[in-house]
C-alpha cells in the first residue's frame, strides 16, 4: 500500500501528466495535500482528514475555486487508487463542493501609478518583464509562462499561441509597449528557446508569486513611509531597494508596520489589496471596456469562448483586436503616469 506521496508519483506517470492541467496539479498537491497527508497510506486516508484541509482552506480565505479544485484533485487521485486496486472507497465522496464566487477585481487607476513603481524597483529582471507582458498582453498566466521566440513575429506584432485552455490555438496582438519590450527581452534571453528562461527541469520560469509578493511588499513600504512622514519628520526615508534581498525587505516592512500602529495609523490601508497575478488579465479587458472596446473585441483579445458569443469571435480579424488592445494600454500607461514608451516597457535601466 503506497503512501499518498508515493502514489501521487504513480498517478502523474500513468494519468496525470496527459492533462492539461497536471503542472497546476502539482501545485495543489504541493500546497495543499502534501503536507496532511502525503506520509499516509493511502487506504487510511479518511473523509475527515479531507474535510479538515479544506475548512482549513476557506478559513484561511482561500477561493472557493481554489478549494474545489483541490477537492477534485484529490477526488480523482482516489477514484484512480480505487481502478487500479489499491482502495475500494473514496474518502471525498459526500464533501461538498464550495460556493465560488466570480472575481471582479482588476487594476484601478490609481494603483497602476503604484504598481508601476514598485515593478520598477523590482531586481529580478525576467519577473518583472513577465509581468509587465501579463499585463500589456492579458494572456493567460501559464501561456506567458511557457511562450518561446519561435512563436513571436516581432514585425507582425503577433504572438500565436498553439494551443490555450480552451484547447484552440490564438494569435494575440502585441501593442507597441510589447513589442519593445519582447525586442530587448532578446537581447536578454536569446540563448534560451523561452522568453521568460528558468532554471528548472522544464527551461522557463514556473512560479513567479514571491515575485508577485515583492512588487507589492515594496509599494506598501512606500505608502507606510509617506503616512510616517508627516508623524515623524525625522524618520529615514529608505532608498528602496533595488538590491534589497527578500529577508531585508520583509523584516524592514514588519519594523515599518510596527512604527506606523505606534503613530496611529491604519496600517491595513497602505496595501493594495487582493490582487492575483491573473487579475492582470483582466485589468486589460477592463480598460478595453473603458476605452470603448465592444465585448465581442474584448472576448476575442483576451479568448474567451462560450457558445453565445463564438460566432462572433470567429468573423472578426486582428485589425480591431490590435487597435483596441492598443488603445487600452496607451490608457494605462497614461494613468499609470508613465509618458515615454521607452520608460514603459523597461521601467528602468537594465542592470549589466
Amino acid at each position: 500500500m503506497p503512501t499518498v506521496s508515493e502514489f501521487f508519483i504513480e498517478y502523474g506517470k500513468r494519468h496525470g501528466q496527459k492533462k492539461r492541467s497536471w503542472r497546476d496539479d502539482q501545485q495543489r498537491f504541493r500546497d495543499y495535500l502534501k503536507d496532511p497527508l502525503g506520509s499516509r497510506k493511502l487506504s487510511l486516508v479518511t473523509r475527515e482528514m479531507v474535510g479538515r484541509i479544506l475548512s482549513d482552506m476557506e478559513r484561511d480565505d482561500k477561493a472557493g475555486a481554489t478549494v474545489n479544485n483541490v477537492r477534485a484533485l484529490a477526488s480523482a487521485l482516489f477514484g484512480k487508487a480505487i481502478e487500479w486496486g489499491y482502495v475500494t472507497e473514496n474518502p471525498v465522496r459526500g464533501i461538498k463542493t464550495r460556493k465560488t464566487v466570480k472575481r471582479d477585481r482588476f487594476m484601478l487607476g490609481h494603483e497602476l501609478p503604484r504598481f508601476f513603481a514598485a515593478l520598477a524597483d523590482e531586481p529580478n529582471t525576467t519577473i518583472r518583464d513577465y509581468l509587465l507582458l501579463s499585463l500589456l498582453t492579458g494572456a493567460r498566466r501559464a501561456n506567458v509562462l511557457e511562450m518561446r521566440w519561435a512563436e513571436v513575429d516581432l514585425t507582425e506584432a503577433t504572438w500565436r499561441i498553439p494551443r490555450t485552455k480552451n484547447d484552440d490555438p490564438q494569435n494575440v496582438t502585441l501593442s507597441p509597449e510589447a513589442v519593445m519590450l519582447l525586442e530587448q527581452r532578446k537581447v536578454l534571453a536569446s540563448k534560451s528557446a523561452y522568453v521568460f528562461p528558468g532554471t528548472g527541469a522544464s527551461g522557463h520560469l514556473v512560479e513567479p508569486k514571491k515575485g508577485w509578493k515583492r512588487i507589492f511588499d515594496r509599494d506598501e513600504l512606500n505608502q507606510l513611509e509617506l503616512l510616517i512622514q508627516p508623524k515623524n519628520p525625522k524618520s529615514p526615508k529608505t532608498n528602496v531597494r533595488l538590491n534589497m534581498s527578500e529577508a531585508a525587505l520583509e523584516k524592514l516592512l514588519i519594523e515599518t508596520r510596527a512604527q506606523a500602529v505606534k503613530l496611529g495609523i491604519d496600517v491595513e490601508s497602505a496595501r493594495m489589496a487582493n490582487l492575483r497575478i491573473h487579475d492582470l488579465r483582466r485589468t486589460l479587458g477592463s480598460w478595453q471596456a473603458k476605452t470603448g472596446a465592444s465585448m465581442a473585441i474584448i472576448g476575442k483579445s483576451l479568448n474567451h469562448k462560450n457558445q453565445a458569443t463564438t460566432a462572433i469571435y470567429a468573423r472578426l480579424d486582428l485589425d480591431p483586436v490590435r487597435q483596441s488592445v492598443n488603445t487600452a494600454t496607451t490608457a494605462m500607461m497614461e494613468a499609470g503616469g508613465m509618458k515615454e514608451k521607452v520608460e514603459v516597457v523597461r521601467l528602468q535601466t537594465v542592470r549589466n
